[in-house]
């Protein structure tokens, strides 16, 4: 390799080949080296995510066949003004293949025909019944405590908290509980499809999704981790047995905080006993939001609030939380409004190539998100639609603190008891 190298001062790269017939100006690698370390950030989170996301559990592995001495479950649907979607959810649940069940639906004091679309839904079959949830009583939140009439009613030796606005299949159950009894889990939660039909659910639920994702990985990055701050569920199906329920003190153990089901599962874990999430998708849908006006005040309701309850490093990390919070739509309109400016003559050189490559780098990571699905990539071209609203949601939940504003009910999100 004697004599295949240029000084660095005279500002060329090394020839480190002989074959090689030409030299690489060292300022070259630099100016595009340099912007694309910068990029790192917008590249290193997506592929990471993907890795973690593809490590993650299914119903699917599980029979579909219930064991023979299937233990009876009983479903408690929380229902407060769901007449659009109870019909559906009822239905759903009665034509389940497995063999043992009642349905308790909790009429949380509903002001629209819930009951009377529950009572019909149902047709008369002995596993339906539907039980009045008494006044809310201070300093519990509406779904707390109805699910705690729920359980009270409940004779299952398996409970299933589930919302009213899902669906589902019919072998949801048998499999649910056969993954119950082969991981020995205290609590079972389950995350299905998200229904999105409108415009803006195709917007803006890919963008939320995406952050938990970011956040928390794939089941098994959940399931294994050591931390209980690291612990999810997914409120829309929650399993519990019976006496890991009573023996957290049931719903009444989180009835202080708006994102329940994540602090369930913190408390579960908190107790030494063992919370297990895996996917559904075939097994449970669920349109959470039909509208723009529905993704915010949903949305906005426990992303600072409930997030406040998942930061890490105490008082510290929920100090620096609004901001980290504001990152994820920041990070995705800063490279765009550079190569605006660029447009005007206003940025050049590497600040240029980094926002580029930043800008391209997130259009291929939105691209993925929607094909994965089976959306049409097209949507991909909207995210910067997607992030200036999630960053109006965003600051907008970060004003209110924990006040939080649901059906026509006012909240303070206070910290778990006990946790």
């Amino acid at each position: 390799m004697s004599g295949q190298f240029v000084s660095y001062s005279r500002q060329w790269f090394p020839v480190v080949s002989p074959a090689l017939q030409f030299q690489v100006p060292y300022h070259s690698i630099v100016r595009y080296l340099i912007p694309a370390l910068w990029s790192l950030p917008w590249i290193l989170p997506q592929v990471i995510t993907y890795f973690r996301l593809r490590n993650s559990r299914s119903l699917d592995d599980e029979s579909p066949e219930a064991p023979a001495d299937a233990p009876l479950v009983s479903v408690i649907v929380p229902a407060r003004n769901e007449a659009d979607n109870i019909a559906r959810c009822v239905g759903s649940i009665l034509a389940t293949t497995y063999p043992r069940l009642e349905l308790i639906v909790v009429d949380d004091n509903s002001n629209d025909q819930t009951p009377d679309v529950a009572r019909a839904a149902a047709q008369s079959d002995d596993r339906f019944r539907i039980v009045d949830n008494p006044p809310l009583p201070d300093g519990w939140f509406g779904k707390q405590w109805a699910c705690t009439t729920g359980s009270a009613a409940a004779r299952g030796e398996i409970l299933l908290f589930t919302d009213a606005d899902t669906h589902h299949a019919p072998d949801l159950l048998a499999r649910s509980v056969n993954a119950i009894r082969r991981t020995g889990a205290d609590m079972f939660s389950v995350a299905g499809r998200q229904e999105m039909v409108s415009f803006w659910e195709k917007l803006i639920q890919p963008q939320m999704f995406t952050i938990l994702s970011m956040r928390y990985g794939g089941t098994e990055s959940v399931n294994d981790s050591p931390h209980a701050k690291e612990k999810i569920a997914n409120g829309q199906c929650i399993f519990f047995t019976r006496s890991a329920y009573d023996s957290i003190g049931g719903h009444g153990s989180v009835r202080t905080v708006v994102a329940e089901d994540m602090v369930l599962a913190q408390t579960v874990f908190a107790r030494g006993k063992k919370p297990v999430l895996m996917l559904g998708v075939d097994q449970l849908s669920t349109r959470m939001y039909s509208s723009l006006k529905a993704l915010l005040e949903g949305w906005g309701k426990n992303v600072f609030a409930g997030g406040l309850d998942s930061v890490p490093f105490g008082r510290a990390g929920q100090m620096i939380f609004p901001l980290a919070l504001l990152t994820p739509p920041l990070m995705q309109l800063v490279p765009l409004i550079v190569l605006l400016s660029a447009a005007i003559g206003l940025a050049s050189g590497g600040l240029l190539i980094w926002a580029s490559i930043a800008a391209a780098a997130t259009l291929l990571w939105w691209v993925v998100v929607y094909a994965q699905p089976g959306e049409s990539p097209l949507y991909a071209l909207l995210y910067p639609l997607g992030a200036i609203v999630l960053l109006y949601l965003f600051s907008r939940a970060i004003v209110r603190g924990r006040q939080v504003t649901w059906k026509g009910r006012s909240y303070t999100s206070r910290q778990a008891i006990g946790l």
